[in-house]
């Protein structure tokens, strides 16, 4: 007689992922037979050790929407090159829409000044010192992709001087 198995399935270990739901829309399309209802969600994805990726997702309902928001994050990742204190390298912009964020390095213990998306951006980056201002557009979408395009350009000291060619020491000269 075969033995009974239990759920043959991995069990999905306890994920270091984060996800925050930046904004939930209830969004129309007007069709033939009326106006067909659906959610778009706006999701950031985050491992707060480096990792952050924005994603939106779109279903008839907001469970669905979230979901497919978070996957979308997921595939979106960028990679963020950390000081030791927590913070960036060096300032920084990014563009996306209208949107444009500024970001500056900060001491220890400042803590991440920010608003809205930007802000939960960086949370979920693992950045913990910096100074962020939103210019332009307050839509919550491009905010954060501007946030995570400003993100991406980052570069350390060591990829500076390889690109140039020369010893980190002789960078400051």
């Amino acid at each position: 007689m075969a033995k009974a198995r239990k759920n043959t399935k991995p069990r999905e270990k306890e994920t270091e992922w984060q996800e925050r739901v930046v904004q939930i829309r209830r969004v129309t399309k007007v069709v033939k037979g009326g106006k067909k209802l659906s959610f778009r969600a706006i999701v950031i994805v985050g491992n707060e050790r480096g990792q952050v990726g924005v994603g939106v997702g779109k279903a008839a309902d907001v469970i669905g929407a979230v979901k497919k928001g978070v996957a979308d994050g997921k595939k979106h990742l960028i990679d963020v090159p950390l000081t030791k204190t927590n913070s960036i390298p060096h300032p920084t912009a990014g563009e996306g829409g209208g949107a444009k964020v500024m970001m500056r390095p900060a001491a220890p213990g400042t803590g991440v000044i920010a608003g809205g998306a930007v802000r939960t951006v960086l949370e979920l980056a693992g950045v913990r010192n910096v100074l962020a201002k939103q210019l332009g557009s307050g839509n919550p979408l491009n905010n954060a992709r501007a946030a995570v395009g400003a993100l991406s350009t980052l570069r350390t000291f060591s990829e500076v001087a390889e690109e140039r060619g020369i010893a980190i020491e002789k960078l400051y000269i």
